[in-house]
């Protein structure tokens, strides 16, 4: 990482910077108190002067003060692996119902897709391929309630 910053390209100094003043703002510190801490724990009053170790030290004093980066929390999905269409394509639903009612991570139909049809991705399958999706998945919920 030094090295980038040395290079110019100063991506990750930028990144850390910007972090530090969500932060700053995110916690509503007050300009003085923003820089009592930055001299706590660093001994510098600007985060400008400060290299890359010291501001990862403030960012972490900052997440123990109480600070959750709301950014990084949005781009995290309730539910992993779920297709980003699913609310576009109505057999997708199907397959979300099937799976919440069989308590079935969406992990669980990628694989049978993957099993099935040798697809990666369930927003890949054609609409015949969802169709048999959908009825082994009822097959499986048919069998469960035996």
């Amino acid at each position: 990482m030094a090295d980038r910053e040395q290079r110019g390209t100063g991506a990750p100094r930028r990144q850390q910077l910007a972090r530090i003043h969500l932060a700053k703002k995110a916690l509503a510190l007050e300009e003085e108190c923003y820089r009592a801490v930055l001299r706590r724990v660093t001994g510098k009053s600007s985060a400008a002067l400060m290299d890359s170790a010291e501001r990862k030290a403030i960012i972490a004093e900052f997440v123990r003060l109480g600070f959750t980066d709301a950014r990084a929390q949005r781009h995290q999905r309730a539910f992993p692996g779920k297709p980003a269409t699913t609310g576009q394509v109505p057999m997708l639903r199907k397959v979300e119902a099937l799976l919440a009612d069989a308590g079935r991570p969406w992990e669980y139909a990628r694989a049978t897709a993957q099993r099935m049809f040798a697809v990666e991705r369930l927003e890949w399958l054609s609409a015949g391929q969802l169709h048999r999706l959908v009825a082994a998945l009822q097959v499986d919920a048919n069998r469960r309630k035996d």
